[in-house]
């Protein structure tokens, strides 16, 4: 289920196998996309949920506007409750990173946000743009401008990866109401962004990712990401498996990709790559909950102290 759910959204921002039109947000809503948390906490030794509300109403005070809105999110998979009450307010121009141990619940959030079937939400609410995100189907999702760079890129055999990426631009042209690219316009578009990804015209006529070394997948996602110009960008673990001159790579095509219009939720476990992508905000996940936020400065701690204190 887990790899035909990729698959699926994978396919989906081409919205190649569906039916399904743009969805049910409003002709402005579909022009657009996302997410947010915002405050700078002083250091503090006991970590604490109005730590996090805190952050959450300092964000609201601000004047962009509000992309998502995570409010007290709960979810479970096979069962098992992993997201006990997130908060989370996203704002255009607003980069967000997302930090915390293994299965704290950071890559279930990216699920959830994009609709994975395997996970059921039990409580809270997601706003984007202002309409009910969670009643949208997952290639609904995609048309409208989410995005997730997944942590395991799947590969499709039979599907080429320039038609693949030809449909995906196109289905997304036309839910902004655009017209669709023919294959020569596409080609000359294609071509200006795959140098920002450092990808050669080789990787245009393979399957897509097959074959491809991890470091071609995550660029071939922050290629897609680049083509499709989501108003949300959620980047699950990108930066994991990737080499120093890979990551540079990725981190190039991220910030190319950033503007004023869009905002993105980094989920890493490593602050190198914020040395690269630089944040507004960090976020601290534990036990299905941000429990703390703070700037950049905040990640710094987390390199050299590590999770100790949230056991305190």
């Amino acid at each position: 289920m887990h790899v035909l759910f990729l698959i699926a959204i994978a396919v989906s921002r081409a919205a190649a196998y569906t039916t399904h039109g743009p969805g049910p947000l409003s002709a402005r809503a579909r022009l657009g996309g996302d997410c947010s948390c915002q405050a700078a906490l002083q250091r503090c030794a006991v970590v604490s949920s109005e730590a996090a509300a805190a952050a959450a109403e300092a964000v609201e005070a601000t004047d962009a506007e509000i992309i998502v809105k995570v409010d007290d999110l709960q979810a479970t998979v096979a069962d098992t409750q992993i997201l006990k009450g997130v908060n989370l307010t996203v704002r255009r121009g607003e980069v967000h990173a997302i930090m915390g141990p293994n299965g704290c619940g950071k890559s279930t959030l990216s699920k959830v946000l994009v609709g994975h079937p395997q996970y059921s939400v039990t409580g809270g609410s997601v706003s984007f743009r202002g309409e009910d995100l969670l009643e949208l189907e997952p290639e609904e999702r995609a048309q409208q401008g989410v995005f997730l760079a997944f942590q395991y890129p799947v590969e499709i055999p039979g599907v080429a990866n320039t038609d693949f990426l030809r449909m995906s631009v196109n289905k997304r042209r036309v839910a902004l109401g655009l017209s669709e690219y023919d294959p020569i316009e596409f080609f000359g578009v294609l071509s200006e962004k795959m140098e920002s990804v450092s990808m050669t015209s080789d990787f245009l006529g393979r399957d897509v990712n097959s074959g491809f070394s991890g470091g071609e997948k995550k660029r071939n996602e922050i290629l897609q990401l680049a083509l499709l110009d989501p108003e949300l960008a959620i980047l699950d673990e990108t930066d994991s498996g990737l080499d120093i001159d890979a990551l540079k790579t990725v981190a190039a095509g991220v910030n190319s990709y950033k503007t004023d219009n869009n905002a993105i939720v980094l989920i890493t476990h490593y602050q190198r790559l914020l040395d690269y992508i630089k944040p507004d905000f960090v976020h601290v996940m534990y036990k299905g909950k941000i429990v703390r936020s703070g700037g950049p400065e905040l990640a710094n701690e987390l390199e050299a102290e590590g999770y100790a204190f949230l056991e305190k």
